[in-house]
């Protein structure tokens, strides 16, 4: 028998990958325990709920999301640089056979209404992304207000590139936040007046 800890992780990465493909209201939990080799009865003794389950799956994406990002800075030598990596992360990611956007955005949409532990759980998220850029935003110099602009062209490019199919979305965004870093830390001389 495994232990706690190795079921637990295989629980939530089959519910992971499931979810993901077919929507979390369309996986049922016979459908979680075949893919992980898990019993139903020792899935709900390490999940009391489904909506248990889902809060881990998205605990679980944060960090995947969290180490992607983190990766993907890290040839960076200047804040400009790592703010700019959040678009190559998800022009890479984008890319991936299995992309079917944001799980956070697909699983509020699903269940966000319904459970509110599910919408913490994505609120949470989306609020350390943002924090995330902002302390980007602050280590460039550039004015607070400019990090809720990149978040949001951050999210944005993810729900079109999904629902385009193509990949295209994280290469606008990113122009798009190149421009914005620009405009932000010109100096204040040469700023444009709106």
């Amino acid at each position: 028998m495994i232990d706690e800890k190795t079921a637990r992780e295989d629980v939530v990465r089959a519910a992971d990958e499931l979810f993901y493909a077919r929507g979390v209201q369309a996986v049922g939990m016979d459908a979680v325990r075949t893919a992980a080799g898990v019993s139903l009865k020792r899935i709900y003794s390490l999940f009391a709920s489904k909506d248990e389950l889902i809060v881990a799956v998205l605990r679980h994406r944060t960090q995947v999301w969290d180490n992607g990002l983190a990766a993907a800075s890290e040839p960076a030598t200047t804040a400009r640089e790592r703010i700019l990596a959040i678009f190559d992360f998800l022009d890479a990611w984008f890319r991936e056979p299995d992309f079917r956007g944001c799980a956070f955005i697909n699983t509020h949409g699903e269940l966000g209404a319904s459970s509110t532990a599910v919408a913490d759980a994505v609120r949470e998220q989306k609020r350390t992304f943002q924090g995330y850029v902002a302390r980007l935003v602050a280590d460039a110099g550039a004015p607070p207000a400019l990090a809720p602009q990149l978040a949001i062209l951050a999210e944005g490019a993810q729900t079109t590139a999904a629902i385009a199919g193509t990949p295209e979305a994280a290469h606008h965004a990113r122009a798009a936040a190149e421009t914005l870093l620009d405009a932000a830390i010109r100096p204040a001389g040469e700023r444009m007046t709106p």
